[in-house]
């Protein structure tokens, strides 16, 4: 069963997927981190390769297949959309103009949209989605999200409604159990974190 906020707009619950969209240079463990526990708890999770090609290579030189292209995958009834960090693979989906358009249709019908890293400051920043809202990111990059309109907060994780913020690779374990509690509920995620000796 989803475990959803009250107040949650999403229709359609039992079509609703999680889409989490991969370009170059993104970082590892915070994009096949969130995979493996989404998937762990039973959702439908869709990874997105922006590229021409299902193959995306990340920013230490492992590539992977993507499950979807950017132009196959159909987001207008996501339940989550999910950007990874890691440099240049938060830029490359910033200057993707699908993964920007997904983003701020997710954004204006209330859907959660979760960044972790560099994603955070880079891609939702930069497109004002985090605009009142409390976030976190990688160092360094808080200049971009203060252009957007964002609070930061420091912290490994930050939730402020629909949004979920991490700060960066050492945190992709408390933001992937975070994901899997905002869909699935508490017990799902400690579960989770049961089975993986945390």
């Amino acid at each position: 069963m989803l475990y959803l906020p009250c107040n949650s707009s999403i229709q359609n619950l039992n079509m609703a997927k999680i889409f989490l969209f991969l370009a170059d240079g993104f970082e590892d463990i915070e994009a096949l981190t969130p995979v493996d526990f989404l998937r762990r708890a039973g959702l439908d999770v869709t990874t997105v390769s922006i590229n021409s090609t299902l193959e995306v290579t990340s920013a230490h030189g492992v590539t992977v297949k993507a499950d979807s292209l950017l132009t196959d995958a159909h987001t207008e009834n996501a339940l989550m959309l999910i950007a990874p960090g890691g440099m240049p693979g938060a830029q490359n989906l910033y200057e993707s103009a699908g993964v920007c358009k997904a983003f701020e249709a997710q954004a204006a019908r209330g859907g959660y949209i979760a960044a972790i890293c560099a994603a955070p400051a880079v891609l939702l920043g930069q497109l004002g989605i985090l605009n009142g809202k409390h976030a976190t990111c990688y160092p360094g990059f808080e200049p971009k999200m203060a252009e957007g309109g964002a609070i930061h907060q420091d912290g490994r994780v930050v939730t402020d409604g629909n949004i979920i913020t991490a700060n960066g690779p050492s945190s992709a374990i408390p933001f992937a159990l975070e994901l899997v509690k905002t869909i699935a509920g508490p017990g799902t995620a400690q579960n989770i974190a049961n089975g993986i000796l945390l």
